[in-house]
């Protein structure tokens, strides 16, 4: 079984429980909106191991949640919480020997009655080898990278005609999103991608190549891939999918779609609101709404694109999953003669 996007849990993260927090917790304000900020730094993080206790209290002690990647290359992820809180654990990040004010940093507001489950389930702070798997030792972005392209710029460089435009991003991201005439390298994890570059892309012929990515951090090392390789002017989008969608105005934009997100937004509109999809409990995938009434749809179990991924036992489990979930005796889930 191949492994999709994480999925945020359904357990309950409520913003009654993060207004109880804050009650026993005179630190932690009450959640009138939630701020969820998407943030990384390629940078020589000797002491990465023992930061990982450190951040793990500063954030449960103000309310954050979310999922935070320390490597000895740097720290990656996207956290959530009141804006007191993720800006205490913002400033503490910022403090780090190598990050300051080159750490990339995006943040949008969340309204708790879009998701009142929140964001997050919980904080998690986990020890990698790499805060974005490409699995090539070698590719270091700390080195060199390509040339970053400011939001304002972007669509010059992408409609010029010697430009190749690469989506650095998984399949199941792009289906619901991406620029204009951008390829889809049809990935299913960013592992996948330099195999892809081998058999698609060549430095004698592709001269200009952008690329761009959700938050900027794969490019990144795609583009440092890219310039190991030979090709001679690589850029990517400085920011990210996000940061274009924030400062470039929807009548100009040349993006398409909706964004993935990897938290229960699921994904985010052209103005950073929360979009129209929602996750497949089974694989983590997006879901419209037309989706839902594909015949191998079964909710808390599968969907149309994974339907055939996994086992009849595993399906089992699932449906006993939801069910748990949602309290519900055996009578009344969901159950199609496809799947008994």
């Amino acid at each position: 079984i191949r492994s999709f996007p994480p999925r945020a849990s359904c357990s309950p993260y409520t913003v009654i429980a993060m207004a109880d927090e804050a009650a026993q917790d005179p630190e932690i304000p009450e959640v009138s909106v939630i701020v969820v900020a998407a943030l990384y730094k390629f940078f020589a993080f000797e002491e990465y191991k023992g930061f990982k206790e450190e951040i793990q209290k500063l954030c449960d002690k103000n309310g954050v949640k979310g999922s935070l990647l320390l490597a000895a290359e740097g720290i990656n992820g996207t956290i959530a919480g009141p804006r007191r809180g993720v800006d205490k654990v913002v400033t503490r990040i910022r403090a780090l020997e190598g990050v300051g004010d080159g750490l990339s940093y995006k943040e949008s507001l969340m309204n708790p009655d879009d998701r009142p489950d929140g964001a997050f389930m919980r904080m998690r702070v986990r020890l990698k080898k790499e805060i974005v798997t490409m699995g090539l030792p070698g590719i270091d972005p700390n080195k060199r990278v390509g040339t970053y392209v400011e939001p304002r710029n972007w669509n010059e460089l992408i409609t010029r005609s010697d430009v190749t435009l690469v989506d650095a991003r998984n399949d199941y991201e792009i289906d619901i999103g991406s620029f204009k005439g951008a390829i889809d390298p049809k990935t299913k994890s960013f592992r996948e991608f330099p195999r892809w570059v081998e058999a698609n892309l060549d430095a004698s012929k592709h001269k200009s190549v952008a690329m761009f990515c959700t938050g900027g951090i794969r490019c990144e090392k795609a583009s440092s891939l890219l310039l190991e390789k030979g090709f001679e002017n690589v850029y990517h989008l400085k920011g990210g999918i996000l940061n274009y969608l924030k400062n470039v105005p929807e009548e100009k934009s040349t993006w398409t779609g909706e964004c993935f997100v990897f938290d229960k937004r699921v994904a985010v509109d052209h103005k950073l609101q929360v979009g129209s999809y929602e996750s497949c409990m089974a694989c983590g995938r997006p879901l419209a709404d037309r989706d839902k009434k594909h015949s191998k749809f079964e909710e808390g179990v599968s969907c149309a694109r994974c339907y055939d991924e996994t086992t009849e036992n595993q399906k089992s489990r699932f449906r006993q999953r939801a069910r748990q979930k949602l309290q519900l005796p055996q009578h009344q889930t969901n159950k199609r003669s496809h799947l008994k």
